[in-house]
């Protein structure tokens, strides 16, 4: 792992995000790099309410939060099927664990993780290393770095036992994400020299969600990213407007009609809406 992602995936409008809050992604500790995406930290101090969006990735995650003066809490965010609102205001801090889609199982290893799926549940619910007190140690801390350190002692305090299926299902969704040729359950089946249904076990089992599911939220992530900056293969050049047909025909998609109705579906809004630029 070369460090945490820098990329704005799956972030809605990041860059009125970013203009809010302090976000930063940090990495864990080596022993729990091939579990773990990274950690999110934010905090805000904001004089005026703020909704942020995101389009949720394949991954469970781990959030500890405060708001205001209220206690601090944290929860198992199981994958959001839909686009995830959350209103933000005055002051407040989240620390986050992302884990790779796959990587979660071994944490929590009774339940399936598609049992998680769309569900947000108190942290000591779930993970039995989690007590009263572990959101205020791993919030409490000015420094950052100390912060990090508590996140990393509270999963390690977890022992997450070796699981040769979570690593296959990690690899597989690594697959899906990097390779753009792969653009149906057949194809990645066909690769892996299996059945579409063994995928479907393995992936709600260790990921939560169908593998046809992770193929189209990819594609959805890279239309938003390349929506949000304006670039890439697909654009009609510096300056100028995303060519949505050339995009919805580079990420696997029939035609453009398809590309637009997934993404509206998702996001909320036509990629036209989307990419117009706000009224001053």
């Amino acid at each position: 792992m070369a460090g945490p992602r820098r990329d704005t995936r799956g972030i809605v409008e990041a860059r009125e995000l970013f203009a809010r809050v302090d976000f930063r992604r940090r990495e864990p500790a080596p022993a729990l790099r091939p579990y773990l995406e990274h950690y999110w930290l934010i905090d805000w101090d904001i004089p005026e309410p703020y909704a942020s969006h995101v389009v949720p990735h394949p991954s469970v995650n781990v959030v500890f939060q405060r708001y205001g003066d209220a206690p601090p809490w944290g929860e198992v965010a199981g994958i959001g099927l839909g686009l995830f609102t959350q209103k933000l205001e005055g002051r407040g801090r989240v620390c986050g664990v992302q884990f790779r889609p796959g990587g979660f199982r071994p944490f929590a290893p009774g339940r399936p993780v598609s049992d998680w799926t769309g569900q947000r549940v108190p942290v000591a619910n779930v993970l039995a290393g989690a007590g009263p007190d572990t959101a205020a140690a791993i919030l409490g801390p000015e420094a950052e770095d100390t912060r990090v350190a508590a996140l990393d002692a509270f999963l390690l305090g977890l022992e997450p036992a070796a699981d040769p299926q979570s690593l296959r299902a990690m690899e597989l969704v690594d697959l899906v994400r990097s390779d753009r040729t792969i653009r149906r359950v057949a194809e990645l089946a066909e690769a892996e020299g299996v059945s579409a249904r063994s995928l479907q076990r393995l992936f709600a089992a260790y990921v939560g969600v169908g593998p046809k599911w992770v193929i189209l939220r990819y594609r959805i992530h890279e239309a938003l990213e390349r929506a949000e900056s304006g670039d890439g293969d697909s654009a009609a050049g510096e300056g100028q407007a995303l060519d949505w047909a050339a995009l919805a025909a580079e990420l696997g998609y029939s035609d453009q009609a398809h590309l637009v109705r997934d993404f509206t579906a998702t996001v909320g809004v036509p990629p036209t809406a989307y990419t117009r630029p706000a009224p001053r």
